[in-house]
């Protein structure tokens, strides 16, 4: 792993879920059920919500996996708000979700970070990159940047345009830094949200 003295005002919390359908679509239920849970995290610029991991299928409704998990990037000093999360019970457009007990993941630096979802607002590839780059250099951030598929992101009336995204050779600091800030609209719902990879092979 990099060595860096940064410290990210940023970290993971990590909370199990138990439960047992979810819709694949899930991204907008769990930001609604979030903000009414946690108000503040809509003017929290830097809130995030991971991508959950689901099985994959052709189907609408997928089975919650055992290990499956709810992970939001908040600020540090709103740990303690953030873990009352727990033992709370969503409701995803009729599919119940629990949430367990949560633990604290520090953010570490990997010189490959990778976003499943980068909102890109139906621009072209290249207009794309270029907003990326413009992004990125605002953050003083370098490091090869990789486009990768096209995706459309699933919500009730329309879909949100997006691309993967790969960013290699990045020092340590600036890899925490686009963990901590990541890029783009609609972290809520999934997109910008950056976490270590092994390598540029797989975008």
């Amino acid at each position: 792993m990099l060595q860096t003295t940064y410290q990210p005002h940023m970290v993971d919390i990590v909370f199990p879920i138990e439960g047992t359908t979810i819709s694949k679509h899930y991204s907008h239920d769990l930001q609604n059920a979030l903000q009414t849970e946690l108000p503040w995290i809509t003017a929290e610029e830097r809130f995030s919500i991971h991508p959950i991991k689901l099985v994959t299928g052709d189907s609408e409704i997928t089975v919650l996996s055992r290990r499956a998990l709810m992970i939001v990037r908040g600020p540090r000093e709103r740990y303690e708000e953030i873990k009352s999360l727990s033992g709370k019970e969503l409701n995803l457009s009729g599919h119940l979700i629990r949430l367990g007990n949560p633990h604290e993941k520090e953010l570490t630096p990997h010189s490959t970070l990778y976003a499943h979802h980068v909102f890109a607002a139906n621009a072209s590839e290249s207009d794309f990159m270029t907003k990326v780059s413009e992004e990125l250099q605002i953050l003083g951030i370098g490091g090869e940047r990789v486009c990768g598929k096209r995706h459309a992101l699933g919500l009730p009336i329309q879909s949100l345009d997006t691309f993967s995204l790969m960013v290699h050779g990045l020092a340590p600091e600036p890899s925490l830094r686009l963990q901590e800030h990541g890029l783009g609209k609609h972290k809520l719902l999934g997109c910008g949200i950056f976490v270590g990879h092994k390598s540029a092979a797989a975008v």
